[in-house]
């Protein structure tokens, strides 16, 4: 009895770490777990069809995506775990884009929080954001010209998105834009969920000179229902290592520079 015990708490423990691993990684693989954990491919094959019958992963060809992911708007928390490595490199190679001195916009997102810890505070610029987190770094870093833009806060992404946001951009001509995406695809750009994100986008790009795209290598190949922009409305793509090399030679070849953290 004691040892079926054991053996349930090992199960138990080792699927709780599975699940943080793929809310971190955005996918995690069946041979890459029995690796890790130093079982059989199929008792990790049971573990996965084990969480997703309580709708915690859904089982893909070679491993599981989490759900969360997939059917929720997940929070600002949870989205900063995925590929926080490669979101921090990104956005240090995105400083090399930053103005001397002039203007640049932040859009909400993790990868733009990020981009907001190693943003260079001691250049003459302004910064504009609708991100409350964003805003908060920047700020305790020292930043001295910062504009946040108003509205209604979303609280799941500490972010505003909504028609008094929108209307703040109009007046503004801003040099360079950094933006993030949920998903990169070939044929719709770049592509959000989310219909109030695709708006401010969209006006975010319209106010700015420079658009530079920053995108980590889980998005590429990904289509969400909103896209808004499309490759010839980006400058620059910030994107990591892990990205397929074909997929940035076909970016490259629209005339887009890309540059891999």
């Amino acid at each position: 009895m004691a040892t079926r015990r054991n053996g349930s708490r090992l199960q138990h423990d080792r699927q709780r770490e599975i699940y943080m691993l793929a809310l971190r990684e955005g996918s995690v693989d069946v041979a890459d777990l029995a690796r890790r954990y130093d079982v059989t491919t199929e008792t990790i094959r049971r573990d996965l069809s084990d969480m997703q019958s309580r709708q915690l992963l859904r089982r893909v060809h070679g491993g599981a995506i989490p759900l969360e992911r997939m059917n929720h708007e997940p929070m600002v928390e949870a989205r900063d775990m995925v590929n926080a490595e490669e979101k921090l490199r990104i956005a240090t190679k995105a400083v090399a884009e930053v103005p001397e001195r002039g203007s640049v916009i932040i859009d909400s997102g993790s990868t733009g929080q990020r981009l907001a810890e190693v943003f260079p505070v001691g250049r003459d610029v302004h910064v504009v954001t609708n991100s409350l987190i964003t805003a908060l770094t920047l700020s305790r870093r020292g930043l001295r010209e910062l504009t946040v833009l108003g509205g209604a806060v979303r609280t799941k992404r500490h972010a505003m998105v909504d028609d008094t946001t929108r209307a703040e951009l109009q007046h503004m001509a801003i040099d360079v834009l950094f933006m993030s995406c949920d998903g990169l695809s070939f044929q719709h750009g770049l592509t959000t969920p989310y219909r109030e994100e695709h708006t401010i986008k969209r006006a975010m790009i319209e106010r700015a000179r420079e658009v530079v795209a920053m995108v980590d290598h889980s998005k590429f190949g990904n289509v969400q229902m909103f896209s808004f922009a499309s490759f010839d409305e980006i400058d620059v793509l910030v994107t990591d290592t892990r990205a397929d090399p074909d997929a940035v030679d076909a970016i490259t070849s629209h005339g887009i520079t890309v540059h891999r953290a």
